[in-house]
């Protein structure tokens, strides 16, 4: 009897630790499906997180990305920008601008990137001075320094607004003052920069630091290209074109809850990224609110004739080794038809 008592608590204990093992196991195999029902997304930034980012923001907190079964990860690239990453497949989407995406398809060895949102509808860029430096049209630049990252784009730029304006590039001072704060470099350094308003452009009007501002387009109509943009690789269309359609039903969400809720979308940018001003991220917002979309049919539209008249004036600048075909470096059949909000 003492033997049969042994064992059958012997097996009693046998089954129960069984049953444990096969309840933790099942537990662990639903904690598992659970986890991993959300499709993983890593989305490379141009830069440090900004106002530019605020749908994708916007889309993760208001969990637009879960509702399309993503789950996304932000991360800023290590050094230069995101086409190198994306065209190696280390992500899956990237921000960058029109400029990097005609180098990239373009160069003796082409990158397999592909532009499939414009973040903003027409580019806010251009060059700007204090009020004080006189330097109110293009060939005010003679006699000036130009501080800037070194980039040859950069004189191309400026050379064609001076032609426009019967001025000489050769008298203009190049200087590389690299990532340097745009207020120190015009402070301390040279006469003017290229900045983006919606960022340099609104912090100068919070400071009351009065500024001339000249938008490229102003003097160049082929200089408003699409800045910045949204990229992903040839091979992840071919693999997973549903995913991409996933992508940007939430991201154009968010961005168009930022059009109809600057200051709402804002805080969504700010409880992700604290250390930046809460007023200067608003009124960036409040800017950026109007440009997103602006005179498009929808958030993300492209046009042919955008990407080709930049690329052939890029071409006639010396700035590519072969023209663009533009059809294949951007498209916009993964945009959604209708934005559900």
């Amino acid at each position: 009897m003492k033997k049969a008592s042994k064992g059958i608590r012997w097996i009693s204990f046998v089954m129960a630790l069984f049953i444990f093992i096969t309840g933790c196991s099942q537990a662990e195999k639903e904690k598992d499906e659970q986890g991993s029902a959300l499709e993983k997304v890593t989305v490379v930034l141009d830069w440090v997180p900004n106002t530019n980012h605020t749908g994708l923001y916007v889309a993760i907190e208001q969990g637009y990305f879960e509702e399309e079964e993503i789950q996304v990860d932000l991360i800023q690239p290590s050094q230069g920008g995101s086409a190198d990453l994306i065209g190696a497949g280390q992500g899956e989407f990237g921000i960058s601008y029109q400029e990097e995406v005609t180098y990239a398809r373009t160069a003796e060895e082409p990158l397999p990137i592909k532009a499939i949102a414009a973040i903003i509808q027409n580019n806010t860029s251009g060059f700007a001075s204090p009020v004080g430096k006189g330097i109110e049209r293009p060939r005010d630049f003679e006699g000036k320094d130009y501080g800037g990252w070194g980039s040859p784009v950069e004189k191309s730029t400026i050379r064609a607004l001076m032609e426009k304006d019967d001025a000489d590039v050769e008298k203009v001072g190049f200087v590389n003052i690299g990532t340097s704060d745009f207020f120190d470099g015009v402070e301390n350094h040279v006469d003017f920069s290229w900045i983006y308003y919606g960022w340099d452009g609104v912090a100068a009007e919070l400071r009351d630091y009065k500024i001339n501002f000249i938008p490229l387009q102003q003097y160049e109509e082929a200089l408003n290209f699409y800045t910045p943009l949204i990229i992903t690789n040839e091979a992840l269309i071919e693999k997973d074109p549903d995913l991409i359609h996933r992508f940007l039903r939430a991201t154009s969400r968010g961005y168009e809850y930022a059009i109809e809720n600057p200051e709402k979308a804002a805080q969504h940018l700010l409880k992700n990224v604290p250390e930046l001003d809460e007023e200067m991220v608003v009124a960036s917002q409040l800017f950026l609110s109007k440009e997103y979309q602006a005179d498009a049919s929808r958030w993300g539209e492209m046009k042919e004739e955008i990407w080709k008249n930049y690329a052939v004036w890029m071409y006639d600048q010396g700035l590519l080794n072969d023209s663009l075909t533009a059809e294949k470096a951007f498209t916009n059949k993964f945009l959604p038809e209708e934005v559900k909000r």
